[in-house]
């Protein structure tokens, strides 16, 4: 989903490296603690130096959330993580993304409308009161009230499983969404084959699926995937092995379950990060996931040697959007006592979709499962 961003002025375009740092960091002192930069895993590293939290999304949001003496959030990430940070903060709060254009290609995959009518497809050949719907946090916050006000929840990569083991305490049947791949290889990991699940493609009449195909199918997986985490295949797994023989490959669930199934180790960026510190001395590691992690990874960790998976790796031209001239942009009007590119969501759908991001918190909490997802 393409967002309307308005033109920079030329003093942000035409700014020099250093002369756009002189802006964020005289900008940054001046609103002192009124102000929380959050900075995603997947973020260029001349705006990750300026964060004062780095995490994935959902774990950015409740920093934010537990930072109420901060006026502006500045959320360096995509459209659906601002959202949730909205979502979980207070009123007196503003969110900003200094791009609108920053998205994910995942999470526009799927939205209400299609979701709505997949819902209503399936309740006339299933018993949906069986059936529990599960949105990944890559999803919009329409889809996660939708989940919530169908008894449903959210899910990160690293707590699909346990998110999972509950939605089966609840029914027989889930409909997860929006990225099939994460669906698929937590299923895998939880004992469930291939024949359990089925893909719900939205661009077909009842998914494409038989009448038959959605009453027996335990997994109804969206169509939907992660255009850089697809691009990782078995041939690179095969390739890098052959060059380092004692080598190591973790990949992110997003991967494809053939790519998953033969790596090392699966996990989320979190997780990704903890392995590679926990990795020995000399250490040979390739990564599917996004590149800039890979590069910060290779970069901070001197002591082991940090590839990626896909040596012609192509980065998210909207996951990293934000750049320096953006972010210097949105503060500097921040000093002056204007609010840019906030992101708000509406009350009906900030109620709901914290209901089903508080049931998420409150399994994980509860330690119903692993949270790991080996494979």
């Amino acid at each position: 989903m393409l967002r309307l961003q308005t033109p920079l002025p030329d003093r942000y375009r035409d700014a020099s490296a250093d002369q756009l740092d002189e802006m964020i960091g005289t900008a940054k002192a001046s609103l002192g603690q009124r102000l929380f930069i959050l900075g995603h895993h997947y973020q260029r590293d001349e705006v990750m130096k300026w964060a004062d939290a780095r995490g994935d999304s959902y774990r950015l949001s409740v920093l934010a959330q537990e930072r109420p003496d901060a006026e502006y959030i500045v959320f360096c990430g995509v459209h659906f993580m601002a959202e949730s940070a909205d979502v979980l903060t207070a009123d007196h709060q503003a969110v900003i993304l200094p791009d609108l254009n920053a998205g994910c290609s995942m999470a526009d995959m799927a939205d209400i409308d299609e979701v709505t009518e997949a819902w209503e497809s399936l309740s006339a050949v299933t018993d949906t009161d069986r059936l529990v719907p599960i949105t990944y946090m890559n999803s919009s916050a329409a889809l996660k009230a939708f989940v919530g006000e169908h008894g449903g929840a959210v899910c990160t990569s690293t707590n699909a499983r346990q998110i999972l083991e509950w939605a089966f305490t609840r029914g027989d049947k889930v409909l997860f969404f929006p990225d099939q791949h994460l669906g698929r290889n937590t299923g895998i990991a939880m004992g469930y084959s291939h024949e359990d699940m089925r893909v719900w493609n939205p661009r077909f009449e009842l998914g494409g699926l038989s009448e038959q195909e959605c009453k027996e199918s335990t997994f109804l997986l969206w169509k939907g995937h992660c255009s850089v985490h697809q691009r990782f295949s078995p041939a690179h797994v095969a390739t890098f092995r052959a060059e380092h023989p004692d080598g190591i490959v973790i990949a992110h669930p997003e991967c494809s379950h053939e790519v998953c199934s033969i790596a090392d180790e699966v996990g989320s960026t979190d997780y990704i990060i903890k392995a590679v510190a926990n990795a020995p001395v000399g250490s040979t590691i390739a990564i599917g996931t996004e590149i800039h992690l890979v590069n910060r990874l290779a970069a901070e960790t001197p002591d082991k040697t940090i590839v990626s998976l896909d040596p012609l790796v192509c980065p998210c031209s909207t996951m990293f959007r934000i750049d320096g001239p953006h972010l210097a942009w949105v503060l500097e009007n921040l000093v002056a006592g204007k609010v840019i590119n906030q992101i708000t969501v509406d009350p009906g759908t900030t109620e709901w979709a914290r209901v089903a991001l508080q049931r998420m918190l409150d399994v994980t909490e509860a330690g119903l499962a692993s949270a790991s997802v080996p494979l």
